[in-house]
């Protein structure tokens, strides 16, 4: 007599990266059998690892509506028709329209949206909980030692949202949709020269990828989330030719520098 054939059974969550364009992560969460994609920039990379790994798309999550954030929704559509797509309500291909305290539910885990304006004002952030700790994605809002462009927000929005991450736990890790790591890196030595942290933390940049990232290593490396910083407030004042006089103002002629930087 032959053995029983045992049906697949779901493992240990793992959460992936899967370069895009260039200088994108579109990120991917598995339990083994079926998995959630966040922010396909493009399909093909996506159809290849699922197909590859035998593992069904069940979920989208969108941040926000760039291109390089929802290019592919049509070609995963298309090859998983019954997939479930979560994203505000700019997101045309939205099969469910979710804002600020929508909850999603993926592998057993829970995860909470947040709406986390600036780069855009309709950006979103999806807080998942697994394994005791948080994990964000965010988008382009929170990059490692850096933060997205403002274009459609406003500075006051992206700098509001910073102090929402910022008091998250200090183990919660980051998901940025970009590997834009070493040249954010640059721009933080330029506004805090002694500063160790960001030399081995630029050191460590020169092996990608360098995400994700825990909100304690951001703390201690990204210039927008040190506006309370003495050192940085002044270093900001001094590039600026100006006085900058609180934590929003110091992040947004933070971001005029960097824009110009």
């Amino acid at each position: 007599m032959t053995d029983a054939i045992q049906p697949p059974t779901r493992q240990t969550l793992s959460i992936t990266a899967i370069p895009a364009l260039g200088d994108n992560y579109i990120w991917l969460l598995s339990d083994g059998l079926q998995a959630v994609c966040i922010d396909p920039g493009d399909a093909e990379p996506v159809l290849d690892y699922l197909g590859q790994t035998k593992t069904e798309l069940t979920q989208i999550w969108i941040t926000h509506h760039h291109h390089d954030h929802t290019g592919g929704i049509a070609g995963l559509k298309s090859r998983f028709p019954d997939c479930e797509i979560y994203g505000n309500r700019d997101i045309a291909a939205a099969t469910h329209p979710i804002s600020e305290g929508t909850h999603l539910n993926f592998g057993g885990c829970r995860a909470e949206v947040w709406q986390v304006p600036g780069h855009t004002d309709t950006h979103l952030a999806y807080l998942f909980e697994y394994g005791g700790r948080l994990h964000v994605f965010c988008g382009d809002t929170l990059f490692s030692a850096g933060c997205g462009r403002v274009f459609t927000g406003t500075a006051a929005d992206l700098a509001a949202s910073f102090d929402r991450f910022k008091a998250l736990p200090d183990d919660t890790l980051f998901y940025p949709a970009h590997e834009y790591t070493a040249a954010n890196l640059a721009f933080a030595a330029h506004i805090e020269p002694d500063n160790p942290a960001i030399r081995a933390a630029a050191e460590a940049a020169r092996r990608t990828p360098t995400l994700p990232v825990s909100l304690a290593h951001e703390k201690a490396v990204n210039p927008f989330l040190r506006t309370d910083n003495p050192a940085v407030r002044r270093r900001t004042a001094e590039l600026a030719g100006r006085a900058v006089s609180s934590n929003q103002e110091t992040f947004a002629v933070l971001r005029e520098l960097k824009n110009n930087f």
